[in-house]
């Protein structure tokens, strides 16, 4: 394969991770410029309309915002499920965009029905212990 070929494949390759990553750091911008502590900013949670509980998103938002401002305490009172997203997020992205810039072509993120299922456990027992009294420096 000529060289010219080789340089084509990697640009293809590297296509979809810069595209995620512009997206990914134009949303951090958009949560940096404009305050989802502002009520209304960016909406309302449903299901805290509805059960007036805080969901496992909750806080997501304005943790993301603090992270951008450089603030990790305020980002994990925020919410910490949220912290730890944007970490695994970050760091699965990086790996991805190294791989795709050696020439192979893996997905970003690949998960087993095992994996999915934790997930969604982990999720869904945060926002029920974040709703405990036991939990409760963990609500938004």
């Amino acid at each position: 394969m000529s060289a010219v070929a080789v340089e084509r494949t990697r640009s293809r390759l590297l296509r979809d991770p810069v595209v995620a990553g512009i997206a990914g750091v134009a949303a951090a911008t958009l949560l940096h410029v404009r305050d989802p502590h502002v009520d209304g900013a960016y909406g309302s949670c449903p299901f805290l309309e509805l059960t007036g509980r805080p969901c496992p998103g909750c806080g997501g938002l304005r943790a993301v915002s603090a992270l951008t401002h450089g603030d990790v305490v305020g980002a994990l009172s925020s919410n910490a499920l949220a912290v730890a997203l944007v970490a695994v997020l970050a760091l699965a992205w990086a790996t991805w965009a190294v791989r795709r810039a050696r020439g192979t072509g893996a997905r970003m993120l690949v998960l087993s029905d095992r994996a999915l299922v934790l997930v969604l456990v982990v999720a869904v027992a945060f926002g029920v212990f974040r709703s405990t009294p036991w939990g409760a420096g963990l609500a938004p």
